[in-house]
Formats: C-alpha cells, structure tokens, sequence
C-alpha cells in the first residue's frame, strides 16, 4: 500500500471517512497496516491496555517513545499520530517544543497528539509554528480526568457544547490538522464537523464525525472493561482462553507435542551418538 501521508488525512474531509486504530506493538501495528488503516494512534492508553494502570497519567515521555518507535517501524505505509504524554507539554512553550521534538526525532511517528483546548494553545501555536502537525483532542480528555470527576461524557449541557464548539475552532485556527472529540453528544458531534475544516475523528461521538477511533484490544475483545462506545468485532479474550485450556489439557496428557512439532537427527548420526554413549558407559 502507498505511504499515507498529512495530505491524506487532510483531503479526506467530506470525501472519505477515516479509519483510526490504536496500536502500541509490533503485532498490533502490522495487523492494522495489513488491514489497510489510515491511522495508527500510539495512545497513551497504553498506561491502561498494556501496563494495567488505572488511567493513562502514569505513562512516561521515555514509555511512549518506546512503543511509539516500534510501531512505526513495523507500520512504515501508515500514518503514524503520536500521544504527548501526561505533563510532557502543559508547563510551557519550550516544554512542549522540546518534548514533541524527541518524538519526531526518536520514532518516525509524524504527528502528535494533544489534550485540551484553551488551556494549551500557546503549546500548539508553538509546534505548529515549528512545523510539527498536531492533532487536537476535546470533550473527555483522559489526562484530565480527575478534573472531570472520572470518564464522563462531554458537552452535555447547552453551556458545555458551545463551549467544545468554541474551543473546537480556536484549535483549529491554531493550525491542528485534526481533532479527535470523545465522548460527547453525537447531534454536537455533528455541529462542530460541520463547522471545521479539518477533519473530525470520533471516539465515542457518533457517525457523523470524518471518521472513527478504536482501541486495538477493545474492538478485538481483550480488555477487561469495554466502553459503551466500542463495538467489539472479535472476542480474542475468550479464543485465547480456550486455546490455553486446549493446550494445558493436551500437556497434561502428553498429546502435545506431536512428532510433527519436533525435530530429528540423521539416523547415522544417531547411531554414532548411541555407540558414543555405549563406549562411554563402557568405559
């Protein structure tokens, strides 16, 4: 498949509907290139999916440069958007400049990611400034919820939707080349993709969005807890508990492994073996 490129994702408004997975692996990542993806988030989500944390705040600069680099390297044709972590861009300008520099520099992703609205608009200013493309992120924002009394959805108030509208522009005006709007209404959803210019990602905000996000290990049914949001397109968890199951089972009754799984010598080489054995218990 040819390279995707910012161009790509861009022109897609109103012509094509994007399709976004996030992916923290080497196998998570060549599956979705495979399948033919547009995206790939390297989302620090991670923090939850893969080390079992409780929200994403505990992800470091160095853990997402780690599995950002490994995706992108094993999705080479994907557009690669990369997470800033939790307190990797809020204290200021040369924070976030600096911190976004590493993650071009380091992985190959081409993108990042940022939580917030206002709040961090100088940030996005700075590196759109800098030439680094950024990917705004509105409504629920993970890294903030614990201001947000928890997940919760969004915008829900006449009050809060102006406001995500808002603030949906401003991003925009500062140069982000998408947005990503999670968990809010998806009649508001609607409003603020047909506002903007860029393109719209939804997670959790319906289909009216210019196009979707699933976590990996949500759509294919191997996490624990699964959003109301996700439609689960596979249950992986349970095959491969089964398969275990399977695999115990045929160890404990020494139906595994089969000869076919095993590997063999020249029969001459064998009988050299044996005499050598032979002679030595000889001796």
């Amino acid at each position: 498949m040819p390279r995707k490129t910012i161009l790509n994702i861009i022109e897609a408004k109103n012509t094509k509907k994007l399709s976004m997975i996030t992916a923290y692996d080497a196998t998570s990542a060549r599956i979705a290139e495979k399948a033919g993806v547009d995206m790939i988030l390297v989302g620090d989500s991670l923090g939850m999916t893969m080390q079992g944390n409780n929200d994403t705040n505990s992800v470091s600069l160095d853990e997402m440069i780690y599995h950002i680099k490994i995706v992108a390297k094993n999705a080479p044709n994907t557009f690669i958007v990369a997470d800033m972590p939790f307190m990797s861009y809020e204290v200021s300008k040369e924070q976030a400049l600096e911190n976004a520099g590493r993650i071009f520099r380091e992985t190959g992703a081409r993108s990042v990611k940022m939580e917030g609205g206002k709040n961090i608009l100088p940030q996005i200013k700075a590196l759109t400034g800098a030439g680094i493309p950024v990917m705004g992120h509105l409504g629920l924002t993970p890294q903030r919820s614990a201001m947000l009394g928890g997940f919760k959805a969004q915008a829900r108030t006449a009050k809060g939707a102006k406001e995500l509208l808002e603030e949906a522009i401003i991003l925009q005006e500062a140069g982000c080349f998408a947005l990503v709007l999670e968990a809010v209404p998806y009649t508001v959803a609607e409003i603020i993709t047909q506002k903007l210019q860029i393109p719209t990602i939804s997670c959790g905000a319906g289909k009216y969005c210019d196009g979707q996000v699933l976590v990996f290990h949500d759509m294919l049914g191997l996490s624990d807890f699964t959003p109301r949001f996700v439609k689960v397109y596979a249950n992986l968890a349970e095959q491969a508990t089964q398969a275990i199951k399977t695999y115990i089972q045929e160890v404990e009754h020494t139906q595994f492994p089969e000869e076919k799984h095993c590997f063999t010598m020249p029969q001459e080489e064998w009988e050299k073996f044996l005499q050598e054995i032979k002679t030595n218990d000889n001796n």
